[in-house]
């Protein structure tokens, strides 16, 4: 049977001071966060009868995560930064703020600062043997009307599934750029069709998803930041059509309504007005903005990023 210690008013008083709570100084919001964690993290192990062996290969899972920098991998895995867009839905309908593109999470490996172009831009080096995409859309307001010098800020994998930045053998901000949309509110970009990718399978966050009986593969998809003046800005992204882990995103990204359908092509004189040879693809998607007074709510969620630390 499990000794239960919790309760008690010695351990109770123990994790106050723990957490520094009869200290003056100090933050008052990171003193109840951590009194809760460390309140839950107890009320866990006396649950769940967890062993001191258990404990200190968690302890050590946590350094192994850190030095792998996967928490974002694993935060993702576990759902819980899907929650996070499932939270702010439930918020924006409580608000009535309803309507526009389906936000969906960033993920981890977003890049600040990525070149910024008018209209269009070329997104790949031409190094990557990958197939030709041509991507282009409109960005508009509720209403319908076009937005006009939106900020479409893109970004996706290459044919081998990794990032540029994070993947050294990439140029740099290759497969990243950022488009400014034109006096219609199009944005057109020319790329190459991304592959998905998996979690390091050597990695902490594989060996837990191994733990649970689950993959850690991803669908093919593309990033993106929409922002414009005077309305919301929108972190989403997009999936395309037909990959096999489409509806099982070990990331939970996936949503309907941002599912692209892709059009392969062989045609040559389609082929040749695109300035290519031989097989290309072609995507058509539009995004719509909520307006919004509010400044804040106009520009990207903080938190540290590349190039933002």
């Amino acid at each position: 049977m499990t000794v239960r210690i919790a309760h008690t008013a010695a351990v109770q008083k123990f994790f106050e001071t723990a957490s520094g709570f009869e200290q003056p100084g100090g933050n008052p919001r990171m003193k109840a966060i951590v009194h809760r964690v460390l309140t839950d993290t107890i009320k866990v192990i006396e649950d769940l009868d967890i062993s001191t062996e258990e404990f200190w290969a968690a302890v050590h899972y946590l350094n192994q995560l850190g030095a792998r920098q996967e928490a974002g991998l694993v935060v993702a895995g576990l759902g819980l930064e899907h929650y996070l867009d499932l939270r702010l839905d439930a918020e924006d309908a409580a608000h009535g703020q309803l309507g526009g593109t389906p936000r969906t999470i960033e993920g981890p490996l977003y890049v600040a600062g990525a070149p910024l172009c008018e209209g269009q831009a070329r997104l790949d080096d031409g190094r990557d043997p990958g197939t030709p995409l041509f991507m282009q859309g409109v960005v508009r307001d509720v209403a319908g009307q076009p937005l006009a010098g939106a900020v479409v800020d893109v970004w996706h994998a290459n044919t081998g599934g990794t990032y540029s930045y994070f993947d050294p053998s990439q140029s740099e901000f290759n497969l990243r750029r950022r488009i400014v949309t034109d006096a219609e509110g199009r944005y057109r970009f020319q790329s190459i069709v991304p592959s998905g990718y998996g979690c390091p399978p050597d990695g902490p966050t594989q060996q837990l998803l191994d733990q649970l009986g689950r993959h850690g593969q991803r669908p093919a998809h593309v990033h993106f930041f929409i922002s414009a003046a005077d309305h919301r800005h929108l972190t989403t992204q997009i999936n395309l059509a037909g990959d096999q882990y489409l509806h099982d995103d070990f990331a939970y990204a996936t949503r309907d309504e941002l599912i692209a359908e892709i059009r392969f092509s062989e045609d040559a004189a389609q082929a040749k007005a695109h300035g290519v040879a031989g097989r290309f693809a072609e995507i058509d998607f539009d995004f719509v903005l909520q307006p919004t007074v509010e400044p804040k709510a106009q520009g990207r969620r903080e938190r540290v990023r590349a190039l933002e630390a």
